[in-house]
């Protein structure tokens, strides 16, 4: 046997060099970030959405800026926001039992249908100078009608796109990828569009880009899941559904975290027309550049998801996450200068984005086959029910002390919210090994 080369010598041409032996090692790391790509199903999923999403992130800017143009009032940009969202809230549930009761590839078809037709509703109105505030609330309603059927429906629909169960976190966190960087290239194009022909053009595009989406789900190939039923009527349903999650401590009190950062932090981000034109004077590209930062946070923590290989550690970095949301929202209170409101709204959209990606996995993993989508209605109910209150809250609030003032004392709620959590994190733990080690 050779003796083993002094310090300072170069290695023998037949030992492996350090940099060639760790490339396959960080490829693979690479390669394992993008896994559930592997599904077809998925990778046609995942096209077709995040063309469409492009689209839903310009209609987003484009009436929360159509608002602003036609009555300068937080108070309205609230109203408008949860009108769109409150009717998801109380209907979630019940969609929730529906949605097992049904093919859930065919529901999502018909509700990208009915969106399409809400955009283009959006658009004929505006481009013909006819758009009030009244039809915008009244389409709103129609978008949160069809937002209850389609959130808890696409969430549990993912398990039939991925054949590996395996592969089903890093499915959800490509699918927060996929969102992010829509919402980095949706508010850019549409704070382009609406600054050079108006905000019509933007619910055009976006009533259009549904076909893609629609298209991927027709050309699926799909082996329907079949559940046993202990149950007959959807009101012993959904009473199981509550009850489960009720009383499963972990679901429970990720659930209660996740929507109080929906209700206080998701809440602010109807009063950034008001930061954009008020407190940084600038215009729809200024809400754009705010919209986009905030996607840069949001994409960077759905990578970092990404790259995960396993679950661990996902409750703590809930913890974590809503601490940061919570600070980095008062500070953007405190901001009146661009590049330091941008800076920090990349954290806060990191912040929003870690907190409910890591939830929806960790329950994802949790829930079982025959009540993922009751239990998927309820996270719903917690990312969209809990946000048209604090919208309506945020925009009646920012109407009396100011939107900067409002931020601040909504980021402290998140933080509170974060210290309440972290205080039943030890049980949370203790039940999920428990759970691991019995299976």
């Amino acid at each position: 046997m050779s003796a083993p080369a002094q310090s300072g010598q170069r290695p023998s041409e037949h030992t492996p060099a350090p940099v060639a032996a760790a490339r396959p090692s960080r490829l693979a790391s690479i390669s394992h970030a993008w896994r559930a790509l592997r599904h077809r199903n998925f990778r046609l999923f995942f096209v077709g959405q995040g063309i469409s999403v492009i689209g839903t992130w310009m209609t987003r800017l484009a009436t929360s800026w159509l608002v602003y143009r036609l009555t300068h009032s937080a108070l309205m940009l609230g109203i408008v926001s949860f009108a769109g969202q409150i009717i998801t809230f109380f209907l979630a549930p019940f969609a929730g039992v529906w949605v097992e009761r049904m093919e859930r590839r065919r529901l999502i078809v018909w509700t990208q249908v009915f969106a399409a037709i809400q955009s283009l509703a959006m658009a004929a109105l505006t481009l013909a100078h006819r758009i009030t505030l009244w039809e915008i609330i009244a389409l709103a309603a129609f978008q949160g009608l069809i937002n209850a059927f389609d959130m808890p429906g696409r969430q549990s629909f993912l398990v039939q796109m991925v054949d590996d169960r395996e592969d089903l976190p890093n499915a959800i966190a490509l699918n927060s990828s996929m969102v992010n960087c829509a919402r980095l290239v949706g508010p850019a194009l549409a704070g382009i569009v609406v600054a050079a022909i108006g905000e019509g053009w933007c619910f055009l595009i976006d009533g259009l880009s549904y076909i893609a989406v629609i298209a991927s789900l027709l050309m699926m190939r799909i082996r329907p899941i079949e559940i046993r039923r202990h149950t007959t009527t959807m009101l012993e349903q959904m009473r199981e559904g509550w009850d489960y999650v009720r009383s499963y401590i972990p679901i429970r009190t990720i659930l209660s975290l996740f929507a109080l950062i929906s209700l206080m932090g998701y809440g602010n981000v109807v009063l950034l027309p008001i930061f954009a034109g008020d407190v940084l004077h600038g215009g729809p590209h200024t809400l754009g550049m705010l919209t986009g930062a905030m996607g840069v946070g949001a994409l960077t923590s759905a990578l970092s998801l990404a790259l995960r290989k396993t679950t661990a550690g996902l409750t703590r970095m809930i913890q974590i996450a809503s601490t940061l949301c919570g600070v980095t929202l008062i500070l953007f209170g405190f901001s009146h200068t661009l590049w330091l409101s941008m800076l920090v709204m990349a954290f806060v959209g990191f912040g929003m984005m870690q907190t409910a990606a890591a939830s929806n996995t960790v329950i994802q993993t949790l829930v079982p086959e025959d009540k993922r989508a009751r239990v998927m209605s309820y996270y719903t109910v917690a990312f969209v029910g809990a946000s048209p209150f604090g919208s309506l809250f945020a925009g009646a609030l920012a109407h009396r002390i100011g939107a900067p003032h409002t931020v601040v004392i909504t980021g402290a709620f998140c933080i509170a919210g974060a210290f309440w959590y972290s205080l039943r994190l030890p049980r949370v733990q203790a039940i999920m090994h428990a759970e691991s080690v019995s299976s």
